[in-house]
């Protein structure tokens, strides 16, 4: 809980630090609800905005500024969400959430905590989500808020927020792929892909991608790209030969990490002008992620 100051002490915003303290959570909150760090900054300066457009006297009248910061912010995500359904069946091509480098900023109150609830599979699985399932999903399983909690932001009643997060998460297991074979470290893996790549080794491709593995891009109109799935390792496979047959001299690929987890970046005139994230399952890609859109690239060439 957020400890108040009192006009005695002589400041002239005695809840300043206390307020602004807030952000790194809003930060966080707001990126695993929206899957895009600029909608999740301006979502956090909208609460900001809310929270000094109230009089001193609405401000005091308020126990818990945190609290009601999180209230703020989760509504505004939540309706945020309820459009981008419609503004994205405009968008060109499939939609990615915004990929995110390690240290994505200087200042420590606007970085992401790079855990498993912000890898790009984990994303991808809420983006099929609807608003309320994702919203009382990420409050309660991720943020530890009670279901009365909640309740109070979604406008439903705890036992449906509870029906909500229970659904949430079953898409969550049903997503997660099975795997048959021991598990190989993620970073071999994606090493292993990228020599294969760069080899033009079809068969070595084949060999490391799950036959049923999907390859999805991110152009947003703005970038080139494929506009539709690839399905199945060996399509993907003769896809990614092609790319390395047409890459430019003057590309480079390079290992990063992407939301926390292993992934390839491509390199041209000293800009990251690509992102891919992969999902691995036992020793085999089963997913990749394609971030072109140079508007979701920003962090990477700034960081």
């Amino acid at each position: 809980m957020t400890t108040r100051s009192t006009p005695e002490q002589g400041r002239l915003d005695p809840d300043l630090d206390a307020i602004m303290s807030e952000r790194r959570h809003l930060i966080n909150l707001t990126y695993r609800l929206l899957g895009s760090l600029a909608e999740a900054e301006d979502a956090v300066q909208e609460t900001y905005t809310r929270w000094y457009a109230m009089s001193r006297r609405q401000q005091d009248a308020i126990e818990s500024p945190g609290a009601w910061l999180t209230t703020v912010a989760s509504r505004i995500c939540l309706n945020l969400l309820r459009s981008a359904r419609v503004r994205r069946e405009t968008y060109v091509g499939e939609w990615i959430p915004e990929p995110l480098p390690d240290g994505t900023v200087a200042d420590p109150a606007d970085r992401v905590t790079l855990d498993e609830s912000v890898n790009l599979a984990f994303l991808v699985v809420l983006e099929a989500m609807t608003p309320a399932e994702r919203v009382a999903f990420i409050l309660h399983d991720v943020f530890c808020h009670s279901f009365a909690e909640v309740a109070e932001i979604v406008g439903r009643t705890p036992a449906a927020c509870r029906q909500l997060a229970s659904s949430a998460r079953r898409r969550i297991r049903a997503s997660q792929p099975s795997a048959t074979t021991p598990a190989a470290r993620p970073a071999d893996v994606v090493r292993n892909f990228m020599q294969a790549w760069e080899a033009k080794d079809i068969d070595a491709l084949i060999g490391l991608l799950d036959p049923d593995a999907t390859a999805v891009a991110d152009g947003g109109g703005l970038a080139t790209t494929f506009l539709r799935p690839i399905e199945g390792g060996e399509q993907i496979a003769r896809a990614w030969v092609e790319l390395a047959r047409h890459r430019p001299g003057d590309m480079t690929v390079l290992e990063r990490m992407v939301n926390g987890q292993p992934g390839l970046v491509a390199q041209q005139d000293d800009v990251i002008v690509t992102v891919f994230a992969f999902e691995v399952a036992g020793d085999r890609i089963s997913h990749i992620w394609v971030v072109r859109n140079p508007d979701k690239l920003r962090r990477w060439t700034t960081s």
